[in-house]
């Protein structure tokens, strides 16, 4: 039947008499989409969309992502757009439509004593097309009977019927569900992992002693590019030339910059923050360890995203009983009966008032500032029992802090504060912004520099007061020929080991002395592992720095394990060895290096500002660019769950009614929309109790300090007040059969 209604379709559009009307329908169509899109869709999604769009904005893709730019890459953008998703809600929209049309012509034609048949029929079964064919690739795909099956039975069974009001209600919340549903997921699903837009669009190479500028796509293996202080960069290669401080924590994990001269390796998406380096090209574009990254991300399903919502799985697990109960009722009480039973499901009120619910709580989450992509994933963060945090960028903040001045001659460390506080007062590095921040924490006068001796290379050179300041590493100092004494070198090792970063600072041909500086620990983090702690849920650490600082670290937050000197492959590994001892594990991380983690979590979280890597492959990101949302965000995730059950009872006992009142009453199509229609609205009222509760003024998840047992008490009272109301909605029509069958 659907191939001969699409064959029938086919052959209306390839008729040129048609064309005319074709586009004047898709006109019409465009119009209405659009409608839908900006006075429809704000009301279930405001600020979740608003999140979405400033997240999007903020990683624009470069012009490196053009499919011409990328060609030459062998970079291919085939099957990974949101097209099909756009495509799928729009088809959507227009059911909607569709079914809300059905009912008022059937509704028009009842009341005007008109016959509806030749009209209300083929429209019914037209817009039931698409349930059909979901039921058919169910059962032909996976041998399953769930939903799409279940409906397509009481739809094909209502407009046979002639039960054109019904059919048309009964389609419409059938799609407004399905709405529901895709508005829940991460309509960005599809969308290409960026970490190659990331890039230059154009780099310098050096052809015959001279530097050229050229597009990124255009460079090959073997061509020597040039990369100077505060650019990312752009292809996997050897350092020939030069030198450099290299950030490379958003790829590799390591906390403080590293070094770079000639003969050592360098990588795409890192970024060098002092010197400049000359590189020979091993690998570009879509062969770097980044790009690679990428490609694994681009053909790896993601783990959560292939589980139904809960209020799904119990409206399939029913299909099959309620089929087989349908078919018992057909013989004993009729054709009536048997369609009443098929349109009254055990638990498919849920699919609806799932949706409904998730969405709310989505928005609520979107008004705290958490942007969660996929509203499932707040069903499984309520099963999470661990917790990983990648610990530079996510535990740390990008900027460290100065811990101490040590001083080498005659210079006082306020004055070695000053002075190298005054050269990298013109640098926007992390490292840089940190001195900075440490003479004005001291009210330091930082002193005037002279313009002409202003020089950056590998390190920074200035003139201030006459003497000649030198600000970089211990490399630099060396290659400026100025002697290290050995407690100097011993000073670096212990540093290093601490996963503590050092300056030198040199003036007048003499080491004056050193700034070490440490990450800065996110003022947020002690509370939430202690929250976290309160929950029982495990605590780890994963890090790519040394043994030392990462179990300090643990020891002094008191986290649970870590996993120090990790590689950026081993941290999904990890987490994969977690899930496989029956954990369920929420990763929580910021760089290239953790995308396959966030990938092979059960629930993935990021904070935006992070490598966009990171916030297009998490399922959560705070948008306020730290973690103190996590402690209200589980709160929202325990009322949730107790609003699901509440409404789980809500979706059952109407269910159960129908099926007593057609075996007992024989009650019919009617009786049984009007009680499905009871229990829908009670369902929906469960669902709306959290915007019933903030417009109230209460907003229990951010009012509840003390965690889960806070949030679990309110879905308890929840429940027990629905509870109490189909008691005595029971009660009432156990007495009202009663009494029909003493009558």
């Amino acid at each position: 039947m659907v191939s001969a209604l699409d064959n029938l379709v086919d052959a209306v559009e390839e008729n040129s008499s048609w064309n005319s009307l074709r586009r004047t329908l898709n006109h019409f169509d465009d119009r209405y989409q659009q409608w839908i899109e900006e006075r429809m869709d704000p009301l279930f999604s405001g600020t979740r969309s608003r999140h979405t769009e400033t997240l999007e904005q903020t990683h624009t893709t470069s012009s490196l992502l053009q499919t011409g730019a990328l060609a030459p890459m062998g970079m291919k953008l085939d099957g990974v757009s949101a097209s099909s998703i756009v495509e799928q809600t729009r088809e959507v929209n227009r059911n909607i439509g569709l079914s809300v049309f059905l009912t008022l012509t059937a509704l028009v034609a009842q009341a005007a004593l008109l016959p509806a048949t030749l009209i209300c029929l083929p429209m019914g079964l037209y817009i039931s097309r698409s349930i059909f064919q979901e039921a058919y690739v169910d059962y032909v795909t996976e041998r399953k009977v769930g939903d799409p099956a279940l409906a397509s039975v009481l739809m094909i069974g209502t407009f046979l019927g002639g039960f054109y009001i019904a059919g048309g209600v009964a389609s419409m919340l059938y799609y407004l569900a399905n709405k529901m549903i895709l508005m829940t997921q991460d309509r960005s699903r599809n969308k290409l992992v960026n970490i190659i837009g990331q890039l230059p669009s154009h780099v310098w190479i050096l052809i015959d002693g001279q530097e050229t500028e050229i597009p990124l796509a255009q460079v090959q293996e073997g061509d020597t590019i040039v990369v100077g202080a505060g650019q990312v960069i752009p292809v996997d290669g050897v350092v020939v030339a030069g030198h450099a401080t290299v950030d490379q924590h958003r790829l590799s994990g390591e906390a403080q910059p590293v070094e770079k001269a000639r003969e050592d390796r360098v990588m795409a998406a890192t970024m060098v923050l002092a010197g400049k380096i000359y590189v020979q090209v091993s690998q570009t574009g879509v062969t770097t360890v980044a790009a690679q990254i990428g490609e694994i991300l681009n053909n790896t399903a993601s783990q959560p995203l292939l589980i139904e919502s809960k209020a799904i799985q119990v409206v399939n697990r029913a299909a099959m009983p309620t089929l087989l109960t349908a078919g018992l009722a057909w013989p004993l009480v009729g054709y009536q009966g048997a369609v009443a039973i098929t349109g009254a499901s055990i638990g498919y009120n849920l699919r609806l008032t799932g949706p409904i619910a998730m969405l709310n709580y989505l928005n609520m989450a979107a008004e705290m500032g958490i942007l969660i992509k996929d509203g499932r994933s707040l069903e499984l963060l309520h099963e999470i029992d661990t917790v990983i945090f990648d610990k530079t960028g996510t535990l740390t903040e990008e900027q460290p802090q100065v811990v101490q001045v040590d001083c080498l001659g005659a210079f006082t460390a306020t004055e070695l504060l000053a002075y190298a506080a005054a050269v990298e007062s013109r640098q926007s590095h992390p490292i840089a912004r940190a001195i900075v921040a440490a003479a004005q924490r001291q009210g330091l006068a930082l002193p005037a520099i002279d313009d002409t001796q202003y020089v950056v290379g590998y390190g920074l050179q200035a003139q201030i007061a006459g003497h000649q300041v030198r600000i970089g590493s211990s490399r630099f100092i060396e290659m400026e020929g100025i002697a290290v004494p050995q407690a100097v070198t011993h000073l670096l090792q212990r540093a290093h080991s601490q996963g503590h970063s050092v300056v030198m600072v040199s003036i007048d041909e003499h080491l004056a002395g050193t700034i070490e500086l440490e990450p800065t620990i996110r003022a947020e983090v002690a509370e939430i592992v202690a929250d976290l702690h309160r929950r029982k849920i495990q605590v780890y650490i994963i890090s790519g720095d040394q043994e030392q600082p990462t179990e300090k670290l643990a020891r002094n937050l008191g986290i649970d394990h870590y996993f120090a000197n990790t590689l950026p492959g081993d941290k999904a590994a990890h987490v994969e060895r977690l899930q496989a001892a029956g954990h369920k594990v929420c990763f929580i991380g910021d760089g290239i290096n953790d995308s396959l983690a966030l990938r092979q979590a059960n629930v993935s979280i990021s904070l935006s500002g992070a490598t966009s890597v990171a916030t297009d492959t998490a399922q959560i990101v705070m948008m306020d660019q730290s973690l103190r949302q996590l402690p209200a965000l589980l709160n929202l995730v325990d009322e949730f769950n107790g609003n699901m059950k509440a409404g789980f009872v809500a979706a059952m006992v109407p269910g159960f009614v129908t099926i007593g009142g057609v075996f007992l009453l024989k009650l019919g199509i009617f009786a049984s929309t009007m009680i499905y229609n009871v229990g829908l609205m009670a369902g929906v009222g469960i669902a709306m109790w959290p915007l019933l509760l903030q417009r109230s003024g209460e907003q229990p998840a951010k009012v509840h300090p003390a965690g889960a047992g806070a949030a679990a008490e309110r879905g308890v009272v929840l429940q027990g007040r629905m509870a109490e109301v189909y008691t005595h909605w029971t009660q009432g029509l156990q007495q009202w059969l009663s009494w029909r069958k003493s009558g």
